[in-house]
């Protein structure tokens, strides 16, 4: 059987991250993505610390492996004649240009869905296409700043601090995605076969994306504090804990979990203890709790604490840096982990079909190696 959006083309003028991002599920999906660069390419071919992968780095090729790469200069007449060839044979467009700037070139799109009324256009942008501050430049840590979320972390009174991986172009990859497959969906089911205009801002991706901060204030006016490491909940019984070589998270939320935690901390007495034995209680002594916490932690190793947890059905997890996360038994066999045929590997969609999944078998194409044949293909098909 055929993956799920195979038959899907999609003419990707998108850059960096959150555009090629968004493109990549679909191409993991199935889809044949051409990607349209400028004679400079991709600026993300270039972010890299070794010079020897410019133009292939890392970053990029985790974007984009499986696509096909097409170079045309859509600041003349020739290369937006071939762009508008391509857009004229794909089911969908994706684009991250700022606003304002796809309509100059001709290739917004008003003027290709009614030329093209059954294209689904999904646009990308910081902060959407309409609203005072459409015309805003953005990157994903400015997103981060004006959205509140690099004030969710730390504790209070610290500076603001960025997560530490681009999280908003990646949340915004993912709902645009969504988005688009949502569009597909609606297309095939609509007798007309209508297409859709889909407008992400990466602003209201990251509200969404905070909607358990967001909609607490929404219906109570409740403020998020900041808690550092501790848990959603509050909880003193969820946060993260000192080993004897290393750190561990705790998640015990529910009354069960943190029953199951005394015990097998070996401190049970914690139960018969008026300030500790409900949730309100432990919340009102919380400092006292956790200074027997921090001790009892302190006595073994965070590996062993995560077995012994996890046995007893408390959430526990060691501290680890990315390298050894990787060689994590239980991500081996997941599909997670996608062979390029070229000894490499990437990144695959991060879930498991029963058949016919998600994945992609060559390596990101070189600048504008595949100009030629799909240039050809377009003027065969006129």
């Amino acid at each position: 059987m055929a993956k799920p959006l195979e038959g899907i083309r999609v003419a990707d003028f998108s850059h960096v991250i959150a555009g090629p991002l968004a493109t990549q599920f679909l191409n993991l999906l199935g889809a044949e993505v051409i990607k349209v660069e400028p004679p400079a390419g991709d600026p993300m071919r270039n972010y890299t610390r070794n010079p020897e992968r410019r133009g292939m780095a890392e970053p990029f090729v985790g974007a984009n492996a499986g696509k096909k790469s097409v170079v045309l200069d859509l600041k003349t007449d020739e290369g937006r004649a071939a762009a508008r060839k391509l857009v004229a044979t794909a089911d969908v467009v994706v684009e991250n240009f700022r606003p304002g700037v796809a309509e100059r070139l001709g290739l917004g799109p008003q003027a290709l869905t009614t030329a093209h009324p059954e294209l689904i256009y999904c646009s990308v942008s910081g902060f959407g296409q309409d609203g005072p501050m459409r015309d805003f430049p953005a990157i994903d840590q400015v997103i981060q700043s004006v959205s509140g979320l690099m004030l969710l972390s730390g504790h209070e009174g610290e500076p603001a601090e960025r997560i530490g991986f681009p999280i908003v172009d990646t949340y915004s990859a993912l709902l645009s995605a969504f988005a688009i497959l949502s569009a597909v969906v609606q297309r095939e089911r609509d007798p007309q076969r209508r297409g859709q205009v889909v407008d992400v801002s990466m602003l209201d991706a990251t509200m969404v994306m905070m909607s358990s901060v967001v909609v607490p204030m929404m219906l109570a006016g409740e403020s998020p504090r900041r808690a550092g490491n501790r848990g959603f909940s509050g909880a003193p019984t969820a946060d993260t804990f000192a080993t004897a070589d290393g750190e561990i998270t705790i998640g015990a939320v529910q009354q069960i979990q943190v029953e199951r935690l005394f015990r097998t901390l070996g401190c049970e007495d914690l139960l018969d203890d008026a300030r500790f034995s409900t949730p309100d209680a432990r919340m009102a002594n919380d400092a006292a709790l956790q200074a027997v916490l921090k001790d009892r932690f302190a006595t073994r190793t965070a590996l062993d604490w995560e077995a012994d947890l996890a046995a007893a059905g408390v959430p526990a997890g060691k501290v680890r840096p990315l390298d050894e996360t990787m060689t994590l038994e239980q991500l081996q066999g997941r599909d997670l982990f996608l062979d390029l045929g070229d000894g490499s590997q990437i990144l695959n969609a991060g879930f498991k079909f029963g058949r016919d999944g998600p994945g992609v078998a060559s390596p990101a194409p070189g600048l504008g190696a595949d100009t030629e044949a799909v240039l050809a293909q377009l003027k065969a098909e006129d």
